[in-house]
């Protein structure tokens, strides 16, 4: 369905697609004009025999209302397009309004999770955009997105290449690819001071160095530079989905703060209990804050973290993504670190490592390890083809005495 011949509603439908060959209605989405929100209703079917979608949505009759303006309530609010994809949605379709139901539904077929947005509560009818673009259109998509940047028109032929929907990242421009039949998040650079794109991935692949599980990514060159492609890990072979939540709507679910400590104890509390994986997966994260810390990325925020839902409704940390150095200095966080809040420390990271079911010493060797890591991050840029000015221009960050000392200190 184009923007003209949508209809503006106060009303939409949310639907399941795990099995996008045999979608299930969820409920019923209504627009509460006074906050500029979403709320949420349970069909009489899914509550009968469907799951909570997230902690602050059980399974009741009611009515659910958003606890804050102009979001979406629970689980829905990843559903939602990120600031690039509202973007895309205000520039290339133009609604005739503007509002969250719209660019909930504007979002499209390709969002993050397995919950889709549909005008009829009868059969799934999203808005949808044609087949995804392939490796070979990755140039036409640059150009496109640069268009884009610059307030150029982009043509209805071309609409198809630029997807709304896709979540992961925030505001850098981004679109999908299809790579041997599967998705990846393709993100390209924005007047950034370095080659980000290449830079994401090289941060990304030395996190695995540092024992963290990451998204697969690939390089791509592009004029000017690179974009990147990051698999999609809300995706499974066959096409079938999986029920995710970033630590944003997690945490606001279960009513802690935005913390890593908290973020953890949520993988405690929910996590998959077989063979301990919830305890692997709180001793992760606490390596993931670690690097984040050390590698400068400071825009570690909630949105940037995510968890899988299984059939059991046990959370699995989401392989990292969006890992890379941030280029600010601001020596703290997003999320809570420790004691000391959001410090970027790694004292302040030690000072709560029993929550992490960590003792102090297995605590400093998951230290030192990511520590060690780090250090090698020169040459492991340079392996990568970052530019000797990028690798630079990173280290007046990344190597400047507040985190070198520190570094040098656990590397040992």
């Amino acid at each position: 369905m184009s923007a003209t011949a949508y209809e503006p509603s106060d009303r939409l439908h949310l639907w399941w697609l795990e099995d996008p060959r045999t979608p299930r209605l969820i409920g019923t989405l209504h627009l509460i004009r006074t906050t500029r929100g979403v709320s949420l209703q349970y069909a009489d079917d899914w509550l009968d025999s469907g799951f909570p979608l997230s902690e602050d949505l059980p399974l009741i009759g009611q009515e659910f209302l958003p606890a804050t303006p102009e979001t979406a309530v629970g689980a829905v609010d990843d559903a939602r397009p990120d600031r690039w994809g509202e973007r895309l949605i205000r520039f290339i379709d133009k609604p005739p309004r503007l509002s969250l139901l719209e660019y909930l539904y504007f979002a499209g077929d390709d969002r993050f999770g397995a919950l889709g947005v549909s005008t009829s509560a009868e059969g799934y009818a999203p808005r949808r955009l044609g087949p995804l673009p392939m490796l070979a259109d990755a140039a036409r998509m640059h150009e496109l997105v640069q268009k884009v940047l610059d307030g150029d028109r982009v043509g209805d032929e071309d609409r198809r290449l630029l997807s709304p929907g896709v979540t992961l990242g925030g505001a850098r421009p981004k679109g999908l690819l299809d790579l041997d039949g599967e998705q990846w998040v393709v993100k390209f650079a924005a007047g950034d001071a370095v080659d980000a794109p290449l830079v994401e991935h090289a941060a990304m692949t030395l996190a695995r160095k540092a024992g963290i599980r990451t998204a697969a990514t690939k390089p791509i060159p592009v004029a000017g530079g690179h974009a990147v492609a990051i698999k999609r890990f809300d995706r499974k072979k066959g096409g079938k989905r999986v029920h995710s939540l970033t630590a944003h709507v997690a945490l606001r679910a279960a009513n802690e703060r935005y913390g890593y400590p908290e973020l953890a104890q949520l993988l405690r509390r929910r996590g998959v209990t077989a063979a301990d994986r919830n305890v692997g997966d709180m001793r992760e994260l606490f390596r993931r804050m670690v690097f984040n810390i050390l590698i400068d990325n400071t825009d570690d925020h909630e949105k940037n973290h995510a968890v899988l839902v299984d059939d059991r409704q046990q959370y699995e940390l989401s392989p990292a993504y969006d890992v890379l150095p941030a280029g600010q200095a601001l020596g703290f966080q997003q999320m809570r670190v420790g004691l000391q809040e959001a410090d970027s420390t790694l004292a302040n990271a030690l000072s709560m490592a029993e929550l992490f079911a960590l003792d102090d010493g297995e605590a400093r060797a998951a230290v030192r390890r990511v520590a060690r890591a780090v250090a090698g991050w020169r040459k492991h840029f340079a392996e990568c083809g970052v530019t000797r000015r990028d690798i630079e221009y990173l280290a007046e960050q990344i190597d400047r005495p507040f985190l070198e000392d520190q570094r040098d200190e656990l590397a040992a």
